[in-house]
């Protein structure tokens, strides 16, 4: 079998001749955002290119899809420099923002350390990102962008650093983590159509529907229940618009579901609880992975014919 090779794109100005004219606008783009989302865990949406802070522009303003958290991005297709984590801490201030995404040609070591101890110096809903932007060519092939991650929040250290909680959390929490990062690595295997965020150590992880705070949310408890929900925030006008829709939604989805109103909370949620629990004492969990990202994955497909 006679097979390409694989070949950088040293100068990436022989691609984006200017940051501003060039880079920017290619990033912005929606199919270039999602491959930089996918990178970090975040699913984020593009606000606005060059935005204003005072007398200075930021690059990229954004939002994360999951949370409404505000999130800057600066590019600089060269080598980090020092003019450029300044721009970045001040953006952030600016806009308040929760997570920094810092992306380079090249990352010097005293920048990676830099990043790094910002990072461990701040609570755990800041998050900065160092990245590396990259072009390959297979022989005389378009060229192919990829970004490698050089710096990124230590979020299981903020948390236990932060939480107060005792050792035996903790160990609650590590199983948690390890069984949401099992499914992150599941569901990229089988090729979901959900971008995959970070997994942390909680009892929750939530996708991303992209469509005003509504999200879907996979939830595990310590005795192994299973459960995914259409999770619809401080909007009840949609959940009842919904409910209206209910018998032509559960024919669609296949089976019926829960419709939780919530009368005294501002979300409300549409449930669907598993028929098996995880067995804990188990090495392998894929049979809980393959309900959660299907059940997901139908619940996508349904709701989003119904969230305008």
């Amino acid at each position: 079998m006679e097979l390409g090779k694989l070949k950088k794109v040293e100068n990436l100005r022989e691609i984006w001749e200017n940051e501003e004219r060039c880079f920017t606008p290619w990033l912005a783009q929606e199919e270039n955002m999602k491959l930089l989302s996918e990178t970090i865990g975040i699913p984020i949406k593009v606000m606005t290119n060059e935005a204003k802070v005072g007398k200075y522009e930021l690059d990229i303003y954004g939002i994360n899809e999951d949370t409404g958290d505000n999130i800057i991005i600066e590019n600089q297709i060269e080598a980090s420099d020092h003019p450029h984590l300044g721009k970045l801490l001040l953006y952030g201030a600016g806009y308040d923002a929760k997570t920094l995404i810092w992306i380079v040609k090249e990352a010097t070591d005293e920048h990676k350390q830099a990043v790094e101890w910002l990072n461990e110096h701040s609570d755990e809903s800041i998050n900065i990102f160092l990245i590396k932007i990259e072009l390959f060519k297979i022989d005389d092939s378009l060229p192919a962008p990829h970004f490698e991650v050089i710096a990124e929040p230590n979020n299981w250290t903020k948390i236990l650093r932060n939480s107060g909680k005792n050792i035996e959390l903790s160990g609650a929490k590590l199983k948690d983590l390890n069984f949401w990062q099992g499914f992150v690595d599941y569901c990229k295997r089988n090729r979901t159509t959900f971008s995959m965020r970070k997994a942390l150590p909680q009892q929750w992880y939530d996708l991303s529907l992209g469509s005003n705070g509504n999200l879907i949310r996979l939830t595990v408890s310590q005795h192994g229940d299973l459960n995914c929900s259409l999770y619809i925030n401080n909007n009840k006008e949609l959940f009842n618009e919904l409910y209206a829709n209910k018998d032509n939604i559960e024919t669609l989805l296949g089976y019926s579901v829960i419709w939780d109103y919530k009368e005294n909370r501002g979300a409300s949620s549409v449930d669907l609880k598993c028929n098996f629990n995880v067995d804990w004492d188990s090495e392998n969990y894929d049979e809980s992975y393959e309900w959660l990202m299907k059940t997901a994955e139908n619940f996508k497909k349904v709701f989003k014919k119904f969230l305008k």
